[in-house]
């Protein structure tokens, strides 16, 4: 998953440096006093919150905002097999993941689709939302949102695999799939509870 979009369109409004209005908070026992954006690109912003902690101690705590919401496609074929890319991650060096990205504004399932092709080069003729998340919700405003994909079929190669860092696309089998997450093999958190989202919408998990 990468943070895409066209940087002409990605704007966050004023450009202004102190916050019209204190930021949302996730929590009622939190009070914000004063907001100041600290640093902003096409895909995030990052702010800094001047804050009344619950036990009334005053500080500063920083969030990370993503600009919209990111997709994950849990792309199961008939074999009741799980599609797995591998991807060279800047951040972390090597990754067992599903298919993801941001929505860049689209309908989110729209993003879904286009993410599933554009990484893996399949399509799928049955869709389903079965969840949505949060990501790293101490320090981000994130959300995600989980799609199971079904009926697949594979017309081309990933037109952003290359891009992307994406080495290699493989088809996993639920039991091996379950090995990999117990050796550690599958470290990515968002596709670890994508998964079981989707063991639970296939009625793997009662």
């Amino acid at each position: 998953m990468a943070l895409r979009g066209d940087p002409a369109r990605a704007k966050w409004g004023s450009g202004t440096r102190e916050l019209a209005s204190a930021s949302p908070t996730l929590n009622g026992m939190w009070q914000v006093t004063r907001s100041q954006l600290a640093y902003e690109n096409p895909w995030i912003r990052v702010v800094e919150d001047q804050v009344i902690h619950p036990d009334g101690t005053q500080g500063m705590y920083g969030v990370v905002e993503l600009r919209h919401p990111a997709v994950f496609v849990v792309a199961v074929n008939d074999q009741d097999e799980v599609l797995l890319e591998t991807v060279d991650r800047h951040t972390v060096g090597l990754s067992r993941e599903i298919p993801a990205g941001g929505s860049d504004g689209e309908d989110l399932l729209s993003a879904a689709k286009r993410e599933l092709y554009e990484e893996t080069g399949s399509i799928a003729e049955r869709w389903q939302p079965i969840g949505s998340m949060y990501a790293l919700n101490g320090v981000c405003r994130a959300a995600e949102h989980v799609f199971l994909a079904q009926g697949l079929s594979c017309s081309t190669d990933g037109t952003d695999a290359t891009a992307e860092g994406i080495s290699a696309v493989s088809w996993v089998a639920w039991p091996d799939l379950l090995g990999m997450i117990a050796a550690g093999t599958i470290t990515d958190g968002e596709t670890l509870a994508s998964l079981m989202y989707a063991a639970i919408a296939l009625g793997k998990i009662t």
